[in-house]
């Protein structure tokens, strides 16, 4: 076995070791016994007559199938490349170069899907594996802002086209120059509000202005707003007399793109002051659906606020959103860094991050909030 080689394989080795008990905790961590029961209970519950008639009940039990296959198949996936490794360990061991030089690549492959089956144990509460519903407001400034905006619109659907999640577009409305002023979009797919929760919070822009003719730098903010999408089994009482329901005529670019009858909607729900509003449909009745949607996913989301509120004050202040109070911040001029205030994760590629590349920040931002829930202390 040639030095380098051997120098890498005792070194896997040695982090090896520390993996056979770190996957038997993960084990415990993920509930894999728990998640097997429950995929059998599915299964039999699929063969039963009648099972498929009840297409709600259906849809939601196949998307509960869909999230434990995903986690068995990454746990036992880690579990296939620990017993591939230790099998070639042995044949190393007995001189076999080409079996060390593979240990080596499945050393590696191994601890990667390790730290992303971390994740799934970070993703863990109810409403992390839903569909996201987000929603980014200019802050004051102009079309400095309005464009900001509409670079943090591009920036998330960037990250759900990377990560093969749909989105649909339910308001927009546009900047009087560049960019937009507010925009609410739906992220489809699976742990896309686990993962987007992260963006919650002020976003703030350093940059050379492309509006100004003196190439003055500028500083702008806008916020991102993610609640989780709300399905029948969860329930949010939402009463009539609660509700200021006003409809007018929906914006476009002009020409045959603008609505020639009144089928936008606002919703305003007067007990909480939150207001929604949904234009993306042809008809006001589906309008009037994804608003009521998007008004449930904000209510929980306030509740789930008051909540962590109860449970950890210092928390429910991190989440505050306040002009001033970033949480992230993306300089171009005079260096190039996007770094996390919350949780102190850098980059200086920050055209990247700007093109979507956010997992770091994600994944970072997930591990802070575990380390300051059981600190219950939070870091500038």
């Amino acid at each position: 076995m040639e030095q380098s080689v051997k120098i890498k394989f005792d070194e896997c080795r040695s982090l090896m070791k520390n993996y056979a008990p770190k996957l038997q905790n993960l084990r415990g961590s993920l509930d894999i016994d728990r998640k097997n029961a429950r995929l059998e209970e599915i299964t039999e519950m699929e063969a039963m007559p009648g099972f498929w008639d009840d297409n709600e009940n259906a849809t939601r039990l196949q998307k509960e199938k869909n999230i434990i296959q995903d986690v068995l198949g990454v746990y036992n996936g880690l579990k296939d490349l620990l017993d591939e490794y230790e099998i070639l360990c042995e044949y190393a061991k007995e001189g076999d170069d080409e079996s060390a030089e593979g240990s080596l690549e499945v050393c590696e492959n191994f601890i990667e899907q390790f730290k992303k089956a971390e994740l799934k144990v970070l993703l863990s509460d109810e409403v992390d594996p839903n569909n996201a519903i987000v929603s980014i407001n200019a802050g004051a400034g102009g079309t400095e802002s309005c464009d900001w905006a509409g670079m943090l619109f591009r920036m998330v659907n960037r990250w759900a086209e990377q990560h093969g999640h749909k989105v649909q577009v339910l308001d927009v409305q546009d900047g009087d120059a560049a960019g937009v002023k507010s925009v609410t979009m739906m992220v489809m797919g699976s742990y896309a509000y686990g993962n987007l929760k992260s963006e919650t919070g002020v976003h703030r822009l350093v940059r050379i202005s492309p509006f100004d003719s003196a190439g003055r730098r500028h500083t702008s903010f806008a916020s991102i707003y993610v609640s989780p999408e709300i399905d029948d089994t969860i329930e949010i009482d939402i009463l009539d007399k609660d509700l200021k329901i006003d409809v007018y005529r929906a914006g476009g670019a002009g020409g045959q793109s603008v609505n020639t009858t009144d089928s936008a909607v606002r919703i305003t729900h007067l007990p909480s002051g939150l207001v929604v509003t949904c234009q993306n449909e042809r008809s006001q009745l589906q309008n009037k659906l994804q608003a009521m949607k998007v008004l449930r996913s904000r209510l929980y989301e306030q509740e789930l606020e008051k909540r962590r509120a109860i449970e950890n004050e210092a928390e429910a202040n991190k989440k505050d959103i306040a002009w001033g109070a970033q949480i992230r911040s993306y300089v171009l001029h005079p260096y190039k860094m996007v770094k996390d205030h919350r949780t102190s994760q850098e980059s200086s590629q920050a055209e990247k991050v700007l093109d979507g590349d956010l997992d770091q920040f994600m994944d970072s931002f997930l591990r802070w909030s575990v380390n300051t829930n059981q600190t219950g202390t939070t870091q500038e």
